[in-house]
């Protein structure tokens, strides 16, 4: 998840921002979507020797995926209005010996293919646009007659972190990262809305799945997700008037969060991811 890419070539406001802990963040939230993803991207019929298109690329977690999927006869390209991250991108695309990978800096209605994709895939770039429809619309006009386009989106609007046991910390970070999201993300419940997105942008009905990723215990790595992606999003709540940074405290936050999880014993449920695919 990086900038969000809109065929009208004016940016929508990315509360995420790209500072280099947001591009952290980025990398350990990879890890923990990665097993949803790749199940998206197999059940969409990525195979290898075929062309994928990243859109909203980010770091490149996505396209290096893709990339093991298709192999060295296949091509991936990942597109982000991003430089910082997309220098990350392409250093991590280096140092893994992935020469059918390249990226593109640029908004979407700025870049021409050479040649139509097999898929298209965006993975969390729907919740920051302004208009999803338009951006599902473009992705399709990018694969050929029988290709695949497929989105990867939370569901931010009702849930994000849940941990049952509940305790107070937990609670008040959870509505303050809910304060973020309904006011800096333009449709937090895109992942909620796949099948009407894509029927108004005049594409089949698509094929859905759900998950969602649960832990607990101290060596979760869902306390560490929940906590920087709430500072990446202290600036937006900071602005607002919600909370001080001496009311959240960060430099202590993780391990809070942790002891207070594993004194109660909770199991901590991560935020919905709504996976849809269709042939076009």
């Amino acid at each position: 998840m990086s900038v969000p890419v809109r065929e009208t070539g004016e940016a929508t406001n990315y509360m995420m921002g790209h500072s280099e802990r947001e591009l952290r963040r980025l990398r350990l939230q990879a890890n923990i979507l990665r097993p949803a993803t790749e199940r998206l991207l197999r059940e969409a019929g990525l195979a290898p020797g075929m062309r994928v298109l990243d859109i909203g690329c980010g770091v490149g977690d996505v396209s290096l995926l893709a990339a093991e999927i298709v192999g060295s006869s296949g091509a991936v390209v990942g597109i982000d209005r991003s430089a910082k991250s997309l220098a990350t991108a392409r250093e991590r695309t280096r140092a893994a010996g992935l020469g059918h990978v390249e990226f593109v800096e640029g908004s979407a209605e700025s870049y021409a293919a050479p040649e139509p994709f097999d898929l298209a895939v965006g993975r969390l770039v729907l919740v920051h646009q302004s208009d999803p429809v338009t951006l599902i619309r473009w992705a399709a006009s990018q694969v050929r007659p029988g290709g695949t386009v497929a989105f990867n989106e939370f569901c931010l609007h009702e849930t994000i972190f849940k941990a049952r046991p509940e305790f107070p910390l937990w609670r008040q970070c959870e509505d303050w990262l809910m304060t973020a999201f309904l006011h800096g993300s333009p449709h937090t419940d895109a992942g909620g809305r796949l099948i009407e997105h894509f029927a108004s942008a005049g594409l089949p009905q698509p094929q859905l799945f759900c998950e969602s990723v649960i832990g607990g215990g101290a060596d979760s790595p869902i306390y560490a997700w929940f906590a920087q992606t709430l500072e990446t999003v202290l600036p937006v709540l900071l602005k607002l008037g919600t909370v001080t940074e001496e009311e959240v405290g960060l430099e202590t936050l993780e391990a809070r969060l942790r002891e207070g999880a594993v004194a109660l014993r909770s199991q901590i449920l991560g935020p919905p991811q709504y996976c849809a695919w269709v042939r076009v």
